[in-house]
């Protein structure tokens, strides 16, 4: 009979709820007493890399840069709200919830135009605090400014679109900004007191798993408050669709990418909150990989992994490059 590895002790990771070996969101609710949502918006932004201000097209895997459940920009902010908070509450009857900014670049705009969007969103009734889904390079002072002075009053998220701390991937996926402008950014931010949150993608053409362990090696030693990582998602009407269809391009299969997001789950700080594992893309415009699909099979791998290393989250924080060496050195084993 196979024998379960047991929960972790606090001792062992101060994070543990649930059984999870990572720091999750839940645990976060379990401290603030309730569950925090996000009533996702498009406030109608663009993107420096599409205006031709960074770039033209934007990155070969933008599909729109917002989810597909978000409101028609040509809604008010107020009624896109409205209207997220019904949806929300038709689950959680007394939901309550962040305003978040999701599409596009969404500090690219004048401060003045930015602090109107921002406190009528928070001035709408069940919104809370703000989370706001940004580009590095649209975060001048004067924003950073406005920034801080929000988080003194509200709880205040800017999620920055990292990908990848490889140069030579960000310009194979038309990035447009290096890594440089990243950490200014994110020291910026940081030295304002606000909470950021980095998303990395997983399977970036060209990138080895070396190179995606690197990346959360790297962002490991930087220690954000958060944390999102995904598999690329190859939608419909992207540049990447092409790729796949010709072949040129390979999603990586469900065992790799548990096993990565696990190694990956090893190099990041315990403190730092993993706000997602795997990515919800639109099943209607999805070409691939198929299995993101199923949530719950993902995160199910990562549990079932993780427990089988007997590991969890920072476990080799402390020793990045020997556990990349050793992850790489393994073979790989069936979920």
């Amino acid at each position: 009979m196979k024998q379960k590895t047991p929960p972790l002790g606090k001792d062992v990771f101060a994070f543990a709820f649930e059984n999870k070996r990572y720091h999750t969101l839940a645990y976060e609710n379990r401290l603030r007493g309730y569950k925090l949502h996000k009533a996702v918006i498009d406030a109608g932004f663009t993107c420096p890399n599409l205006d031709g201000t960074r770039g033209t097209g934007g990155c070969i895997f933008c599909s729109g840069g917002s989810g597909y459940f978000t409101a028609p920009a040509a809604l008010s902010i107020e009624a896109q709200l409205a209207r997220e908070l019904e949806r929300l509450r038709r689950r959680d009857p007394r939901a309550r919830a962040a305003a978040y900014f999701q599409a596009h670049t969404n500090t690219y705009a004048p401060a003045a135009v930015l602090r109107d969007l921002y406190e009528r969103a928070l001035a709408c009734p069940g919104i809370e605090s703000l989370a706001i889904a940004t580009r590095p390079d649209t975060l001048p002072q004067d924003v950073l400014d406005l920034l801080e002075k929000l988080s003194h009053r509200t709880a205040l998220t800017v999620e920055l679109g990292l990908q990848t701390m490889h140069d030579e991937t960000a310009a194979r996926v038309n990035r447009c900004y290096p890594l440089s402008t990243f950490e200014h950014a994110f020291h910026g931010l940081k030295e304002h007191g606000i909470r950021v949150c980095v998303h990395l993608i997983n399977g970036l053409p060209g990138e080895t798993a070396e190179m995606m362990l690197q990346s959360a090696a790297y962002l490991g030693q930087l220690r954000p408050d958060a944390v999102k990582l995904q598999m690329l998602h190859i939608i419909r009407g992207t540049a990447m669709e092409p790729l796949f269809i010709s072949g040129q391009y390979r999603p990586m299969s469900l065992e790799e990418y548990v096993r990565l997001v696990c190694c990956q789950l090893e190099l990041l700080p315990p403190e730092t909150v993993i706000e997602r594992l795997t990515g919800d893309g639109d099943k209607k415009t999805l070409l691939a990989p198929d299995w993101t699909r199923d949530k719950i099979r993902v995160l199910g791998g990562i549990d079932q992994t993780l427990a089988r290393w007997n590991s969890w989250q920072g476990h080799f924080f402390s020793a990045p490059e020997a556990r990349i060496r050793d992850f790489l050195r393994a073979p790989s084993s069936p979920l």
